[in-house]
């Protein structure tokens, strides 16, 4: 197969990468994650891929955006990957701005849309539960319709940069005479009553948030859409264009990782020879090499399919770069720790905190065993 990009295509990857090189380094990024946690964090840089056009990407051309496809947002999620950026790109600028192009009423993309476009607004699509063990469909926050409104309640779990979110898109089950449980997505401003959103920070440095419904009452308007109609088949479209995001994700920070390996291994001397030259350890980077290049391919697989019309086809396939770019994110960030020797673990070293996003990616959109249930089954 060809897998030659376009030159546009090549030309938004290269701008992303310069980016992150000039305005990003990492420093930066821990300056920005110690901010975060302390809950000063800005929005400099999120304004900075503004300025790029990147939050536009996934927003359609009549909408103010640039109407990219999946190939693109790739191409981007791998130079973020490599930059290990902490921005809610694929919270807000993929999976919000896929639900709301997909899922909203006219008037709900000309108010919220531009403003995602424009990195006015981050929106974050919430969708997680602690008792759902990695089953997308086994949510059980509700929406209670009263009169012209809808009263939700329930509780989201591990929402990845959900305190930094102006609006949060809250999946719930309809409780009514007449849709007895059918799938939605609502629209919740952060500052709507009876909203509460604990902050943490996540594994990989990210912060994350536990998110509590508690009666929240929001207008009918509120609800994406002007239905639920066919809602749930949606919201597995815009779970599936996140899974294949984050494999592109995972793919820049598996190279980079590789690429300080072997840097590190010619460098590093033991008994008087750089530790590269020895044989054993070549073969572990050429293992190494070869997970890295499996990833990559599944991952460039899971953009094509993840906009694909045929639900069953789409979901086994993507589960199918799950798992290879979930095995090889395992690999190679142990790999790459143990031959680091003790400083691969420690916190002043980008390794470690390559390592540890690549274990918080593994357990993402379903953990790799997960997926491989999920894979035998289709083929079964």
């Amino acid at each position: 197969m060809d897998f030659t990009f376009t030159e546009e295509q090549q030309m938004l990857q290269d701008t992303t990468r310069r980016f992150i090189a000039r305005d990003y380094s990492f420093e930066t990024r821990r300056e920005r994650a110690k901010a975060a946690r302390e809950g000063h964090a800005d929005r400099k840089v999120w304004q900075g891929l503004a300025d790029l056009g990147l939050t536009a990407l996934n927003v359609p051309e009549e909408d103010g955006g640039l109407g990219g496809n999946a190939i693109d947002t790739m191409l981007v999620m791998t130079a973020l990957g490599e930059g290990l950026v902490l921005e809610p790109f694929l919270s807000s600028a993929v999976m919000a701005a896929r639900a709301l192009a997909t899922l909203g009423s006219p008037a709900q993309k000309e108010a919220m849309l531009p403003a995602l476009a424009g990195g006015e607004m981050i929106a974050v699509f919430a969708h997680d539960e602690a008792a759902s063990r990695f089953d997308w469909k086994a949510i059980e926050t509700s929406a209670r319709e009263d009169d012209d409104s809808y009263v939700l309640n329930g509780r989201k779990s591990m929402i990845a940069y959900a305190p930094q979110a102006d609006v949060l898109l809250v999946t719930a089950r309809i409780q009514g005479p007449d849709q007895p449980g059918a799938m939605a997505v609502f629209a919740v401003p952060r500052d709507a009553a009876g909203l509460r959103i604990t902050p943490f920070t996540m594994v990989d440095g990210a912060i994350g948030g536990e998110v509590l419904l508690d009666n929240v009452s929001l207008p009918a308007q509120a609800l994406l859409g002007e239905s639920s109609d066919d809602a749930e088949g949606r919201i597995g479209e815009v779970l599936d264009v996140g899974l294949a995001a984050i494999c592109a994700e995972a793919v820049g920070a598996l190279d980079k990782l590789l690429a300080a390996t072997v840097e590190y291994a010619r460098t590093r001397k033991q008994f008087g020879v750089p530790i590269g030259k020895f044989q054993a350890l070549q073969h572990r980077m050429a293992d190494m090499v070869l997970h890295i290049e499996q990833a990559r391919s599944m991952a460039y697989l899971a953009s094509v399919r993840c906009t694909d019309t045929d639900p069953a086809r789409r979901r086994r396939d993507l589960s199918a770069a799950k798992v290879v770019v979930g095995q090889a994110c395992r690999f190679v960030g142990q790999q790459a720790v143990q031959l680091h020797g003790g400083m691969g673990v420690t916190d002043e070293l980008d390794v470690s905190h390559y390592f540890k996003r690549l274990m918080a990616i593994e357990m993402q959109f379903g953990s790799t065993d997960t997926h491989l249930e999920q894979v035998a089954a289709a083929l079964a």
